[in-house]
C-alpha cells in the first residue's frame, strides 16, 4: 500500500512513498522515535511515593481511570481532531489549558515538539510545535495515515509507557507490566471508537488523585522522572 505526500518546502515535489502505513504508526508510536516519553510518569511517581500505587492491580485500576475518565480521553478527543484536519491552534490552546499542573504542561510541550521536530525531518511536513497528542494527530492527517488505527496505537503506547514506569517504580517484573497491557487492549479500542467522532464538547473528566499526584511530582525529595 503506498501513500502520496506533498512537502512542505517545496510544493511543487510529490514524493510517494510505499511503506506499508501501518508500519508508519508502528515507528511513530515506538519507544525508539526520539519523543523522550520514558522520562515522563504523568504524576505516577508521586503516588508510588505517597503509597496510593503499591502493586499491579492498583496500577491497572489507576491506568484505567486516567484513560476512561482523565487525559487519556481528553487527549483521544483532541488527537482525534487534529487527525480529521481541524485547525491545530485552538486544538492546542485547549489542550494546554487543560492540563492540571507545570509538570504535565512541561511532558506534553516537550514531547510535542521533539516529536514535530523529528516528523519535519523525516517527512518534510509543515508541522508546527503542539501539545504532544495535537502534533501526533497533525502528522496522521498530513501523511494520510489511517485514523482509527493511529488512535488505537497512540492510546495503547500512551499506557505502555506509564506502565513501563509503574514496572521501575513499584516495582514490578517486566510480565507483569505485559500482563497490563494486554488486559488495557480492549480498552483503547474502546475509546479510539468513542473518541474518532466526538465532539470537542464532549471532552471531560475527573481524576483529582491522578492530577493532585502530577502537582505534588514536583515537591518530592528526590525524583526519578520529570513528571
Amino acid at each position: 500500500m503506498g501513500m502520496t505526500i506533498r512537502t512542505a518546502t517545496a510544493p511543487t515535489i510529490i514524493i510517494t512513498m510505499t511503506t506499508d502505513p501501518h508500519l508508519i504508526l508502528h515507528q511513530i508510536f515506538s519507544p525508539a522515535f526520539p519523543v523522550g516519553a520514558f522520562a515522563y510518569s504523568h504524576g505516577l511517581e508521586a503516588a508510588v511515593q505517597g503509597g496510593i500505587i503499591g502493586d499491579a492491580t492498583d496500577l491497572q485500576g489507576w491506568l484505567e481511570d486516567i484513560l476512561n475518565h482523565g487525559s487519556g480521553w481528553s487527549d483521544a478527543v483532541l488527537f482525534a481532531h487534529a487527525a480529521r484536519g481541524d485547525d491545530i491552534g485552538p486544538l492546542n490552546e485547549l489542550a494546554l489549558a487543560m492540563v492540571p499542573s507545570a509538570d504535565r504542561r512541561l511532558e506534553t510541550e516537550k514531547q510535542g515538539a521533539a516529536f514535530a521536530t523529528c516528523a519535519r525531518d523525516l517527512w518534510g511536513v509543515d508541522l508546527p510545535n503542539a501539545a504532544y497528542p495535537v502534533a501526533v494527530g497533525r502528522l496522521v492527517h498530513l501523511l494520510g495515515l489511517p485514523q482509527r488505527d493511529a488512535l488505537r496505537l497512540y492510546l495503547q503506547a500512551f499506557a505502555a509507557n506509564i506502565t513501563s514506569a509503574g514496572v521501575r517504580l513499584i516495582p514490578l517484573g517486566q510480565t507483569d507490566g505485559q500482563r497490563i497491557t494486554l488486559a488495557l487492549a480492549p480498552l483503547h479500542q474502546t475509546i479510539a471508537d468513542r473518541a474518532i467522532t466526538a465532539d470537542l464538547d464532549d471532552i471531560g473528566g475527573f481524576v483529582p488523585m491522578v492530577d493532585i499526584a502530577s502537582q505534588r511530582h514536583a515537591a518530592l525529595y528526590s525524583r526519578i522522572f520529570r513528571t
